[in-house]
């Protein structure tokens, strides 16, 4: 995977803030508290892709390589203001549309060359997804699955694999681009989503198991719930 150095180090970052975004989404972490991880890695998603494009003197290889750096590094400044100013996040949902579809084409674009970052590209593709249905779309539930934590659960148990150890592989000048190493990476994801599912309905459970008790209503009440989105 033949990417610019600089541009590894802010993949390095990035799985960080969706980690941390993750933790929101399940509610062990506010909002406002993940508002500066999440502007420092939006500014560096912005910075160093300027940086590298400065340099790379109109070389194609590397302008396709860096510019999709910029709608990430967006989105997460993005979020960042929208947990300290409390801007609707309907834009923000509808933006991430944008940025699953672009991810989506790299996915499909990476199949031959690198199985393994095509995994990856879907992954993205399918966590700002889910940005767009909860946020941009409003829609809290699927059937009985919790949206909201299910998104976090995905964020908090791929964000880091896909970006933080990515980046530290390519660093090292490590990266399989075999049929078998995508094989691989494609039955994580699937084991990762399969475990997103189980761990958001138990945390969806104790949620709504707090919330009662803080409201003081009788244990087999029934009643509706709103989850924390990403």
């Amino acid at each position: 995977m033949d990417r610019p150095l600089m541009g590894n180090v802010g993949l390095l970052l990035v799985g960080v803030a969706l980690f941390v975004n993750g933790l929101v989404s399940v509610g062990l972490v506010s909002g406002r508290g993940a508002a500066p991880i999440n502007l420092f890695v939006g500014a560096a998603q912005v910075v160093l892709p300027t940086l590298i494009l400065v340099q790379a003197d109109g070389d194609p290889g590397i302008v396709n390589a860096t510019w999709p750096s910029y709608l990430f590094g967006f989105t997460y400044l993005w979020f960042g203001f929208i947990q300290i100013f409390e801007i609707d996040p309907r834009g923000f949902g509808w933006y991430s549309t944008f940025v699953a579809a672009i991810a989506a084409y790299y996915a499909i674009k990476s199949v031959g060359a690198d199985p393994v970052f095509a995994v990856i590209w879907a992954t993205w593709a399918i966590m700002w997804t889910l940005f767009f249905v909860l946020l941009g779309l409003g829609v809290a539930k699927v059937g009985r699955l919790d949206l909201g934590h299910f998104t976090g659960w995905f964020l908090i148990l791929l964000g880091i694999p896909t970006c933080t150890v990515s980046a530290i592989l390519l660093l090292n000048g490590i990266w399989p681009t075999s049929v078998a190493a995508g094989s691989v990476a494609l039955v994580v994801l699937l084991a990762a989503t399969a475990l997103s599912v189980v761990l958001s309905r138990r945390s969806a459970s104790g949620e709504d198991a707090v919330e009662l008790a803080a409201a003081g209503v009788p244990e087999g009440s029934v009643v509706g719930s709103v989850p924390q989105p990403a």
